[in-house]
């Protein structure tokens, strides 16, 4: 009967634990599959494991030169779901930089490249 009470206790203990290290993981991103074609306005769909605080975070587009500019991010229509909204842009390389936070809190940094292509 002791080991049965000790190990509900580690089972309660340790499912506690997990949320006390979580964060915001990408899970999938549309530039995967969709590119952004120069001259157009379009948008990236970022997918993460969590909630996202969308007032707490922040996308750049990061242009040549390190040059950094915030982006206009809205809710998706899934859970942990965002879309940033691409302005139009010249044939180059790029880099999305995001802060995001997850709705526990925790703040998830990351950087995704691609290439702008006709």
């Amino acid at each position: 009967m002791k080991k049965l009470l000790l190990s509900i206790l580690l089972g309660v203990l340790l499912s506690q634990m997990q949320g006390v290290f979580a964060h915001a993981v990408i899970t999938d991103y549309s530039l995967k599959l969709t590119p952004i074609h120069a001259n157009k306005p379009d948008q990236v769909e970022l997918s993460f494991n969590s909630k996202i605080e969308l007032g707490l975070s922040q996308v750049f587009l990061v242009r040549k030169g390190d040059k950094h500019d915030l982006l206009q991010i809205t809710n998706g229509n899934k859970q942990g779901q965002i879309i940033i909204h691409i302005p139009a842009l010249e044939i180059g390389d790029y880099a999305l930089r995001f802060k995001v936070f997850a709705a526990d809190g925790h703040l998830t940094e990351d950087i995704i490249r691609f290439k702008v292509s006709q």
